[in-house]
């Protein structure tokens, strides 16, 4: 696995169990086409920061892994089991991806921060160790990260 210095890297938000048992056992991991931010579908990499339901691990990117490939969806085709939610009929990136690799050592966040989306470069992805090190006042692509205050709230599910 290489990561190029110039790729572009999403870290998107894992807050929930059954989100990530897709990323591991099917390979997928799906974004909501109106929140999602601009580079999108159009990344190379897509790492997760995992929440507080992933205990000792939680407040971190422990994981990522390349995109191969991406798909526009409705909801209800990308959970069948769910044809009644709310949110059913809405569209959704389906982003294909690759084999997980562990992030060593792991990109912590020193403080408590809402991240939802941080877009950022593959030197940064690399180099950082903390979340503060993947921002910059602009990024490659000028492009901000987005925080859950500025989202609608519980908008993966």
């Amino acid at each position: 696995m290489l990561i190029y210095p110039d790729d572009r890297v999403l870290v998107a938000v894992m807050n929930n169990l059954e989100d990530w048992r897709r990323v591991q056992d099917e390979g997928w991991y799906r974004i909501p086409v109106k929140r999602a931010p601009p580079p999108v579908p159009n990344i190379d990499w897509l790492a997760f920061y995992q929440t507080r339901v992933f205990g000792d691990d939680r407040w971190a990117v422990h994981y990522f892994a390349r995109v191969t490939g991406h798909e526009l969806l409705t909801r209800r085709e990308l959970l069948p089991a769910e044809p009644e939610h709310p949110r059913a009929g809405q569209w959704y990136y389906k982003l294909n991806l690759g084999p997980l690799h562990h992030k060593l050592p792991p990109i912590v966040s020193d403080k408590w921060r809402r991240i939802t989306f941080v877009f950022t470069t593959g030197d940064r992805f690399e180099a950082a160790t903390e979340i503060g090190g993947l921002l910059k006042d602009t990024d490659a692509g000028g492009l901000p990260f987005v925080t859950l205050k500025e989202a609608e709230p519980g908008f993966f599910y």
